[in-house]
């Protein structure tokens, strides 16, 4: 919320035109995105040292709602079906996932974790977890649960 009258602001927007708090938030992500692109290529890697950084998402997704078909995972990462059609044979080829046909409509399959790529998975997401937690320890859990809430809401505005 911006506070007027002691810096002679009117609104939100300074004399010049900038909005001071998109553009902190701006910033922050930035920084934000820039080191969770690095630290998911570490994290791909120690699942499986030929992984590719993009594809440890899917390997989120899948555990967390179990089979999936390829086009509903393309829609919510928002890529084309040709990407994820390569990043989900790059998975298959290193025996992470693996396809099987979809009960509910026997033209289609669906992807799943290998027992190979939930275990290799979880063991690195749950070393993650643990970093996590050192790094906020210092948090009140009433902070860490905003976080999650209000980049809950971020990424849910984001799909639609």
């Amino acid at each position: 919320m911006h506070k007027s009258g002691t810096s002679g602001e009117a609104g939100p927007q300074a004399g010049n035109g900038v909005d001071h708090e998109f553009l902190a938030l701006e910033r922050e992500l930035a920084v934000f995105l820039r080191r969770a692109r690095a630290s998911s290529g570490e994290m791909a890697r120690e699942v499986h040292p030929e992984l590719e950084p993009a594809a440890y998402g899917l390997l989120v997704r899948l555990d967390e709602t179990g089979p999936q078909r390829a086009t509903d995972l393309a829609v919510y990462f928002g890529v084309g079906k040709a990407t994820m059609s390569r990043q989900l044979h790059a998975l298959e080829e290193l025996g992470l996932v693996t396809r099987e046909p979809d009960p509910a409509d026997g033209r289609a399959s669906l992807v799943r974790l290998t027992e190979e790529g939930l275990a290799r998975f979880r063991r690195v997401r749950d070393a993650r977890r643990d970093r996590y937690v050192r790094k906020l320890a210092g948090w009140d859990r009433g902070e860490i649960a905003e976080l999650a809430r209000l980049l809950h809401q971020l990424n849910a505005r984001a799909e639609s």
